[in-house]
Order: C-alpha cells, then structure tokens, then sequence
C-alpha cells in the first residue's frame, strides 16, 4: 500500500488495525488467546521481543507471570514502589537479609527499606541471577560494536533509561537490577560460572506485595560468552490475585522473612492500604 501522501499513510497506518505481531502487547488483556489455567482476569499480556523493553505499574496481589518461550530471553527485572519511587528494589538486601544469593521459589523480593516489593510464588526454570545486574552501553559497544537503545544490540542500562523516563524516572533513580532464565553460580575461587538457560519454556511468577512500577529489558545476560547478541521472546502475563497475608506459609519460612512482611504490613496498614 502507498504511504506517499498523508491520506495513504492513515489508510495504511489503519489497515493495521486487528493484526497481531509475534511480539507485542495484546489490549486489552483479557483477548489473549490462553490465559493461565486458574488464573483471575488478565491485565498485561505481552510478548516481549529480543532487545526490548516493557514496563506496567501492577496492583498489590498481582501476579506477573514471565516466561521464555524459546530458551534465549534474559528478563531483567527492576521494581519500584508504584507512588514513592524512592523505595526501590535492592538486590544487595534480597541476598543479604535472606542469606541466599540464588534466586527461586519462595525468595522475597525486598526494598531499601526492608520491606516485601514482591516474591517469587513459582518457578520452573531455576536459572536466574542476582549478581551481575545487567548489561551496559560500553560493555555492548566491545562486545557487539553498538549497545545504545535503538542498535541492534542494545544494553539492557539503556533500556532500562527508556522504561524509566516514561514513568517519571531518570537514570539516577536506577539501582542494580535482577535477572530472570539465564543462570550464574559462584565457584569455590569466586569466579562465576555462567549456566545459561533451563531450555524453552520456563517460567516464573512473581506477587506484588506493594502497588510496583515493574520495569523488564529483555536482553543477553551480561557475561554470556557467545559471541552473537542472543536474546528470545519473552512473554509476560500478569493477572488479578490476593497479596499474602499472616498464615501465608512464606510469612513464617523464615525469621528474616517474616519481619520483612511485618515491616511492609505496618506500613500498608498506617497508610489505610491494608
């Protein structure tokens, strides 16, 4: 179809109306085409291609399904509460407070104030790191030969600063993030050993604790030692649950645990929000 006038590029730009393309978000949610088994009404569905970036503010209870479709996405995560911006994931505490570098079923997901932002309710894939945080524009251009956000072979830092302004964020305001699908482990000499993916298929849900501004780029991890810029869909679905609560087995796994879910119901509480 011709796009020479203005007349054809609106009959082209609508012609596009109701197509479907392989990566891209579904509005509204609820049209995508299998919803998890079990799951309430969807309100994010979205294919997340290699080398992109999405982002959504999700209430409290919700929970955020991601999945790699085919083995090669790396979701690297960063979480803010959704109206004080100031408290933010930490991934030093998340380790520290837990006692546990490794990510997967049942971890907290905490804030620099010592409270729940989310946790991580299922996980089939087992391979994510809290270590390395995420790629960044010089590391790519050595890498890649490019590593700013529009290349071919974009950081996920520069992703993260496109996700970020479009939700009244700046640079500043973005801490180390997490990664979810492609796995690091610590040797006995300190060194890392990169374990890469589960295979196609894996997944993993989170529950926001807190209303969370979620901020994903969707990129090679940063010590992945192939030498092609590697990165597969992504899907994300999220959808209406309940946040935990006292007698929530998570509650009381753990004394650290538990006093990080005291700290953020005190809070949620004095706040009229719980």
């Amino acid at each position: 179809m011709a796009t020479a006038t203005t007349h054809q590029a609106r009959a082209h730009a609508r012609a596009q109306a109701g197509g479907r393309a392989d990566a891209m978000p579904v509005v509204p949610a609820e049209d995508w085409p299998a919803p998890p088994c079990g799951a309430g009404p969807l309100v994010w569905a979205e294919t997340v291609a290699g080398g992109n970036y999405t982002h959504r503010v999700l209430s409290r209870g919700t929970e955020l399904r991601l999945t790699d479709l085919r083995g090669d996405a790396c979701a690297h995560l960063l979480l803010f509460a959704a109206d004080r911006p100031w408290e933010r994931l930490n991934v030093a505490d998340t380790v520290k407070v837990q006692w546990n570098a490794y990510l997967g079923e049942g971890q907290l997901l905490l804030s620099d104030q010592g409270r729940v932002l989310a946790t991580v309710v299922a996980d089939t894939s087992g391979r994510h790191d809290a270590l390395c945080g995420t790629s960044t524009l010089v590391r790519n251009t050595e890498r890649y030969g490019d590593g700013t956000a529009h290349s071919a072979s974009p950081a996920g830092r520069e992703l993260f600063v496109l996700a970020a302004a479009k939700n009244g964020l700046a640079p500043r305001d973005l801490p180390p993030s997490l990664s979810f699908f492609q796995g690091v482990t610590v040797l006995e000499d300190g060194s890392l050993d990169f374990t890469g993916s589960a295979g196609p298929g894996g997944s993993v849900t989170l529950r926001a604790e807190q209303d969370v501004t979620v901020l994903i780029a969707n990129v090679p991890h940063p010590v992945d030692p192939r030498p092609d810029y590697l990165s597969g869909p992504l899907e994300v679905l999220a959808w209406r649950a309940a946040p935990s609560a006292p007698g929530d087995p998570l509650w009381d796994a753990t004394p650290e645990g538990r006093r990080a879910f005291l700290n953020t119901a005190e809070f949620l509480a004095a706040r009229g929000l719980a």
